[in-house]
């Protein structure tokens, strides 16, 4: 959708223009002038705001007059406008001070939730195409960034953050574009554009020679990464449990699962995507099989994790991580890779996935866990963290 400016009311006592669609700086500029044009106050109704282009100093620059304010601010703009005062603070702290304290102050003012004194947005990069990407990042040292499954987000490394934070290394999350917290894109919804976000939040963050871990879905993002940008700020990756070599059976891939197997799950979301996400916690975590020791709790984190996520970019997504080849990226990677499958894994069945993966790479150790699901970095987090802290010290050994 285009931009549309609206006069919706005029008077003595006040002028709302309501934005909707795909604001530019153009448009921004057009604003300006109606602005510039009233001599009462003025409010900005952006209720339906759908995209902002990335230059955001026109829109801090409105906020800066007197009387414009910013009314139902979605939560989207409302975090890019936060990010955007941390690069200005941080680039020119105090020409940028002023800016940030009035544009607060607007959206204190105009927003649903009222930020409090001393409280920031989320922390979040916007792409190139303008999809808003969450992310966390904890502690200092040596980079570990990890990247989920489907359709899970950052959180499900809760585990690992945790445990690596402790270590001394500092640890990144991302929730995938349509996942979690970043915008629940309709496009984009595939490997080449998830690793392209991937890019960009190495750059933003200046992430160097850091070690790459993926889980699932997260394993197919890493591999098209290295295969797509290629090493230079990446030291070691990981592949755990990772949809790599390839899903779908083929001629070529004999082992893989047939279509049905992915149009079952499409099918499964659209029918019913809430009793669906409940249902597939069970082989997930290899709590449908005898004497397992079910914790509801952790089905319960996975649910809240999918349904927080866009239902379009997770249907969207069973495609990407079933039908992506990614043997010529395994083939491009010569940094030194930990390849880790579970033999009891459900979601992703080892005979067409970890030892396949491990001998297409040039630099690969490959670990094998009898017994172990799908998500074994929540059910077996232990024995995953210290065979990822063995191969990142440069200690680990294949297990077969």
């Amino acid at each position: 959708m285009t931009c549309k400016i609206e006069r919706l009311a005029a008077g003595e006592s006040e002028v709302i223009l309501r934005v909707c669609g795909r604001v530019q700086a153009g448009h921004m500029r057009m604003i300006e002038e109606l602005i510039g044009g009233v001599s009462g106050p003025v409010a900005l109704d952006l209720t339906e705001v759908t995209l902002v282009d990335r230059d955001a100093v026109t829109l801090l620059s409105m906020t800066e007059r007197n009387g414009v304010e910013l009314r139902n601010c979605p939560a989207f703009l409302r975090e890019w406008i936060a990010s955007e005062q941390q690069r200005m603070a941080a680039e020119t702290p105090h020409r940028a001070s002023d800016a940030i304290t009035a544009c607060e102050e607007s959206l204190t003012s105009g927003c649903r939730y009222q930020l409090k004194k001393g409280e920031h947005a989320m922390a979040t990069i916007t792409t190139k195409d303008g999809t808003q990407i969450y992310y966390k990042d904890w502690g200092k040292g040596q980079p570990i960034v990890f990247s989920h499954g489907w359709p899970l987000t950052g959180d499900d490394w809760d585990a690992q953050m945790l445990f690596f934070g402790q270590q001394g290394y500092r640890v990144v999350a991302h929730d995938r574009r349509g996942h979690g917290r970043s915008s629940q894109t309709w496009d984009g919804n595939e490997m080449d554009t998830y690793a392209d976000d991937l890019s960009e939040l190495f750059e933003k963050l200046e992430l160097k020679n850091a070690i790459m871990v993926g889980h699932s879905t997260g394993g197919g993002e890493v591999a098209r990464y290295l295969g797509r940008h290629g090493a230079k700020r990446v030291a070691k990756a990981v592949l755990i449990s990772a949809v790599p070599p390839l899903m779908l059976k083929t001629e070529k891939n004999p082992t893989g699962a047939p279509l049905s197997v992915f149009d079952g799950l499409r099918a499964a979301l659209a029918a019913n995507r809430p009793q669906f996400y409940k249902d597939i916690t069970l082989p997930f975590y290899g709590y449908n099989r005898p004497g397992a020791k079910i914790s509801e709790g952790i089905r319960e984190h996975w649910w809240l994790q999918g349904m927080m996520g866009g239902m379009k970019a997770h249907y969207d997504c069973i495609k990407a991580f079933s039908e992506t080849d990614f043997t010529e990226d395994l083939k491009k990677i010569d940094i030194p890779v930990l390849v880790m499958h579970g033999e009891d894994d459900q979601i992703v069945p080892i005979v067409a996935a970890g030892p396949l993966s491990a001998k297409l790479l040039k630099n690969a150790t490959l670990k094998v866990y009898p017994g172990f699901p799908h998500g074994m970095p929540t059910t077996n987090a232990d024995q995953i963290n210290a065979d990822l802290l063995a191969f990142i010290k440069g200690t680990a050994k294949a297990v077969a």
